[in-house]
């Protein structure tokens, strides 16, 4: 940074490195300037205008998000024409939709006819299942508006509901690209972009298909993305309610890169799991395994005991008996057939020290080199 560098936010003056956006110095600053199309890491798009700032001798209102910072700027984050815009476009997109949120009009004919409507395209009589956790409903309440001043959209495409794990809610969608950007620039998988024209636009797979016959590789980097209800989990869709879960960080178990998750628990139970943004080595990415894999956690098929087979037949047995009898069954192959008749599978679902135990144990015990691992395992 130099002293040309210089930016007035607010009344208060802020260093900036060239390049940066009117939005990156804000927040690095701690003033809050609202979004709901920006994505950090990704490019910047302006799609939602929620950000628009006051820039003294602009002739509009610009774009925080996509506006490079000048030296000598003078902003203005929340005057009453920012705040006017920015009431104006949560309106606007309060009304773009299926948004039956605590925060439109809930009083008169006209809500209870849309309401049912809501409910016949969700299948669902309760509110929309991202209740609680919406940006668009955030703002909402922040500039206490609703979406009744204006007549409520139709539908225009049904729900997707034929993918294994993500629902696609296009009633819900306000064509914020956040879930494009998350797809084709922090995971580069580019399975989805943004299809039709005006006010047809529609977030596509390739040809418009869906999710299931697409290149869609359902790590769900577009779920997380997502700021209101467009696109859900399927399993987690009104099971989840983010004030009755608790977020327990933890490791992802499935391979050895480390990456970290949140668990959404309720009454002891994972209802879904979500990445840890800006914490190595994901950065809030996780893959399809990461952040779906988790009902194995409650199956009842889970062991609980170990089981020794007696006369063809799996029986429930104490750790002593098993552990003696593995003993006795390794001792007694060691003698028969020599060490290098045994194999030792090791995990990559376990901590290193675990492996280095199995290692050690397979080696100084057993007396054999032959230890692997199974990434099935």
């Amino acid at each position: 940074m130099t002293a040309e560098n210089k930016i007035i936010i607010n009344g208060n003056e802020f260093d900036f490195d060239p390049g940066e956006t009117i939005l990156e110095v804000a927040r690095r600053s701690n003033i809050d300037i609202p979004t709901l199309c920006h994505l950090k890491g990704a490019t910047g798009t302006g799609a939602c205008r929620v950000c628009l700032v006051e820039v003294e001798r602009a002739r509009s209102l610009v774009a925080s998000c996509v506006a490079p910072a000048g030296n000598g700027m003078v902003v203005q984050t929340e005057s009453s024409k920012v705040i006017e815009s920015r009431k104006m476009i949560i309106r606007l997109l309060l009304s773009s939709g299926n948004h039956n949120c605590a925060v439109r009009g809930s009083d008169g004919k006209d809500w209870t006819q849309f309401q049912l409507n809501v409910q016949q395209d969700d299948d669902s009589s309760e509110l929309c299942p991202v209740w609680g956790d919406c940006r668009l409903q955030d703002l909402a309440y922040r500039y206490q508006v609703s979406g009744d001043q204006f007549p409520a959209t139709e539908t225009r495409y049904p729900m997707e509901t034929v993918n294994p794990f993500i629902v696609r809610d296009f009633s819900r969608c306000i064509n914020c690209g956040r879930c494009v950007q998350a797809c084709n620039e922090v995971q580069v998988n580019k399975a989805i972009s943004f299809g039709y024209r005006g006010a047809a636009t529609k977030i596509i797979a390739a040809g418009d298909r869906p999710y299931a016959d697409s290149d869609c590789v359902f790590c769900g980097e577009c779920v997380q993305a997502c700021p209101v209800g467009a696109l859900v989990e399927r399993d987690a869709r009104y099971q989840y309610r983010q004030w009755e879960h608790e977020k327990v960080r933890t490791t992802c178990s499935y391979c050895g890169v480390g990456c970290q998750l949140y668990l959404h628990v309720k009454d002891n139970k994972v209802s879904k799991v979500t990445g840890v943004e800006d914490v190595a080595p994901n950065y809030g990415s996780l893959c399809v395994k990461g952040r779906f894999g988790f009902d194995f956690i409650h199956s009842q098929d889970r062991l609980k005991t170990p089981l020794i087979k007696k006369l063809g037949v799996f029986k429930e047995v104490s750790w002593d008996e098993a552990l003696d009898f593995v003993a006795e069954k390794l001792s007694g192959i060691k003698a028969e057939h020599g060490s290098e008749s045994i194999g030792v599978l090791a995990s990559a679902r376990v901590t290193n020290e675990e492996n280095y135990i199995i290692q050690k144990f397979a080696r100084g015990v057993l007396k054999t080199n032959n230890v692997d691992h199974c990434a099935r395992l």
